[in-house]
């Protein structure tokens, strides 16, 4: 298996694979490539639980046993890439856009553009074959999480490359911004709303807690929601004055709805330790049914972010016993923090 993340995290992916029972055997800026399970022989020890790659915090997509090609030259590169497409599409009738992406590390510098080449020889052989196929090629991921038929070919360097036809997405991936928004956390709730399938609906009521600058009051303002924003701090941009936000400059943590009140949605983005945020916010919140449905921010840069991960997964832990079915995820506007959504328990 081949898993993307936010590069720079390939290591805490490493590790929450391995704590999954999962070997690395390579991994670079934003990937990592998983063993094949090999049975050990050895029958006292037991296989390791079968691997929900959906429910890996860290994974942005991943792709099930790709094909290695490697060339020295663009032209043998999208020759080698063609060839494997078409062996894989023979006896496959394809009758609906799909997905074919190509993608490399940012980090690596001049590969995007001998990427952007590879690319190009490749479409150019690809509609000298197969025409109607080539017309039906979509230059991006689909949206949202599950698994879907495609193309992916992921470039770790100039002359080697994986690619794969069955793509398993986990939900992140980079939003437009708005210029009316307060700052960049804006983009880090819009990706959310993709991870938890729905958005705040007009007439929908939203608390906000830790709100300034507002950018997630914002985002749930502008699609018709009322608002409550929380936080000692000012609120600005588009945030400011909206007459869908009432803002109170109070602490987030002393705040308790009216007896008999529940908002439809609980946002939490606090920069304080998770724990305390756990045991504090979330706990009572979920426990008491003061929302329906949450996106919290959990910051992970002081604590063991896989240790951290089992907690919050553990069986008998806050979240799966008031919101089962919940999602925890390293998000792509995320930077040490995790993203939680869900719904509570009725």
């Amino acid at each position: 298996m081949f898993v993307t993340c936010q590069a720079g995290f390939q290591d805490m992916l490493v590790a929450e694979l391995a704590d999954r029972g999962r070997v690395a055997v390579e991994h670079g800026p934003g990937w990592v490539r998983v063993a094949e399970l090999v049975p050990s022989g050895d029958p006292d020890l037991s296989p390791p639980a079968p691997l929900d790659v959906g429910d890996l915090a860290f994974a942005h997509w991943s792709m099930d046993s790709p094909r290695e090609i490697t060339g020295e030259s663009v032209n043998a590169l999208a020759q080698g890439l063609a060839e494997t497409l078409f062996e894989g599409l023979r006896g496959e009738r394809v009758e609906a856009p799909w997905p074919c992406v190509f993608v490399c590390p940012a980090e690596i510098v001049g590969l995007g553009r001998r990427v952007a080449s590879v690319e190009k020889a490749f479409h150019e052989l690809l509609r000298k074959r197969l025409s109607r196929v080539a017309k039906l090629a979509v230059a991006d991921l689909p949206r949202g999480l599950g698994t879907h038929r495609g193309w992916a070919v992921y470039f770790v360097d100039f002359g080697r490359a994986l690619a794969g036809r069955q793509l398993h997405l986990n939900g992140p991936r980079r939003m437009a911004d708005d210029e009316r928004a307060p700052s960049r956390s804006y983009l880090k709730i819009e990706e959310a709303y993709v991870l938890a399938g729905r958005e705040p609906q007009p007439g929908e009521t939203v608390v906000d807690l830790g709100a300034s600058p507002g950018g997630w009051s914002y985002s749930a303002a502008k699609r018709g929601a009322q608002v409550l924003a929380l936080d000692n701090g000012p609120l600005k941009g588009g945030a400011l004055d909206h007459p869908q936000i009432e803002h109170r400059r109070i602490d987030a943590f002393a705040f308790q709805p009216e007896p008999g009140q529940a908002f439809d949605w609980l946002f939490c983005d606090l920069v304080e330790d998770p724990n305390h945020v756990l045991l504090n916010i979330v706990e009572p919140w979920l426990a008491r049914r003061w929302c329906r449905r949450f996106v919290i921010n959990l910051k992970f840069g002081r604590v063991d972010p896989v240790a951290f991960l089992r907690e919050l997964r553990a069986p008998a832990g806050v979240l799966a016993t008031h919101a089962p079915g919940f999602r925890v995820r390293h998000l792509y506007h995320d930077r040490e923090e995790f993203t939680v959504v869900g719904e509570v328990r009725t």
